[in-house]
């Protein structure tokens, strides 16, 4: 179990010399964003729209193409970013229509944001989001208000990195009151960096943008947790736009069963149709067009520690990496207390989908990596590393990419589902 210190506290003079946020240069960033007249789903109209809302922190390279969207009051979230400045395509799903309606949702409050912190599981015996003896089903699930609603701690900001930190409180199924310290920490990455971290040459042309996150909990109550207790793990959620012909690709590890366990759990919310999943041995391409409302899950070993949504039609490939560790436990996320709750995944997909009434919360897909149980001693902290990169550009540029990490060309993966509909 890692349990590493990466967090080294408060700057002051960084906070009040180096602080890049709207709270301070707010009304320059938005003058200019509105003298641009941004249309809807340009990274400039989210930073005027979102500018009205919070205080932003606002993270940018020298060139000012390469930006992220930060906010202490939304629970640390990245909220978007561009890979070519204010006038480039936003690539984080932003819920206008949530944050227009102004009300306070008891089960979620979904502001959207493409890369968040939460604690799972989710469900199970050691969910934060049931009340101990409630049956896990949709009108007992409650978001713990932390993870949700309350305001964070913005505690050491430059105009490439911020940490945040957040002192909480949650019940979990069993009962057990977990005193817990959360504390993340956000850098965008250049290009060097990136190249460095992915084992890859990238082209100067390249546009792109990308940023690392390292997440920690620390146990804060004077007993330790374990299986009887039960525990909390660390859950990133990457929420994108999606479209028509959107694909997200997960390559894993081959392997028997007996071995690995199974290649995929599909049935979060009901089985995926096979027309939106294709398993091509060693590949799993799922259909994110935001259209069916479906979830998957991988175990650590058979994850490699990536996986990535290209869409043609934008010109987006995103890469997300994390941190695994395929000997230690993880907990079941499932609503579903009778399931063992120490063997779950290490990786989730998600795609949206109209509910039974017909209503929607997006559309938007997402990516997501867990850590392991956190079975801490008093004082102990688990750390989880999540890394999100998005690669803009024709798919002649971005294929060496995907073919590189991924292990398949952008051509397959774009034309996956159809090569199957004509089979």
């Amino acid at each position: 179990m890692k349990k590493r210190n990466q967090f080294k506290g408060v700057v002051a003079a960084v906070l009040i010399g180096g602080l890049f946020s709207l709270s301070c240069t707010g009304n320059a960033k938005k003058s200019e964003s509105m003298e641009m007249n941004d249309e809807k789903g340009t990274f400039g109209y989210d930073l005027n729209y979102l500018s009205e809302k919070d205080s932003l922190i606002l993270l940018k390279s020298e060139d000012e193409k390469a930006q992220v969207i930060l906010s202490a009051k939304y629970q640390a979230k990245v909220f978007t970013s561009t890979a070519n400045g204010l006038e480039g395509n936003s690539h984080g799903f932003v819920n206008y229509k949530f944050f227009d309606a102004g009300i306070v949702d008891e089960h979620m409050n979904g502001f959207g944001g493409e890369n968040r912190f939460w604690l799972g599981p989710e469900g199970g015996q050691y969910s934060v989001f049931f009340a101990p003896g409630t049956e896990q089903v949709y009108d007992n699930w409650h978001t713990p208000k932390p993870i949700d609603i309350e305001a964070w701690e913005l505690t050491d900001a430059t105009s490439t990195q911020a940490a945040f930190s957040k002192e909480m409180e949650v019940k979990n199924y069993r009962g057990t009151e977990l005193k817990i310290k959360a504390e993340r920490q956000i850098n965008l990455l250049s290009r060097e960096a990136s190249s460095r971290e992915l084992g890859l040459t990238l082209p100067v042309e390249m546009k792109m943008v990308a940023y690392s996150t390292e997440n920690r909990i620390t146990n804060q109550n004077d007993f330790e947790w374990t299986p009887e207790t039960g525990t909390v793990c660390i859950w990133m959620l990457d929420m994108f736009i999606p479209s028509d012909s959107a694909v997200t690709v997960i390559p894993y590890q081959t392997g028997s069963e007996k071995d690995l366990g199974r290649v995929v759990t599909s049935d979060y919310f009901g089985e995926i149709p096979a027309d939106r999943l294709v398993d091509e041995n060693g590949v799993l391409f799922f259909k994110t067009d935001g259209k069916s409302r479906g979830k998957l899950g991988m175990n650590a070993r058979r994850t490699k520690g990536i996986a990535a949504n290209y869409d043609p039609i934008g010109g987006r490939l995103t890469v997300m990496t994390f941190t695994t560790q395929p000997e230690a436990t993880y907990l079941n996320q499932e609503w579903n207390p009778e399931k063992d709750p120490l063997k779950g995944d290490a990786l989730n997909a998600y795609n949206d989908g109209p509910l039974e009434d017909g209503s929607i919360m997006g559309p938007f897909l997402e990516l997501e990596s867990c850590s392991p149980a956190a079975f801490l001693k008093p004082g102990e902290s688990l750390s989880h590393q999540h890394n999100v990169y998005h690669f803009v550009g024709d798919e002649a540029s971005l294929s060496p990419i995907s073919e590189k990490l991924l292990g398949v060309s952008l051509e397959k993966v774009k034309n996956i589902f159809n090569r199957k509909a004509d089979n």
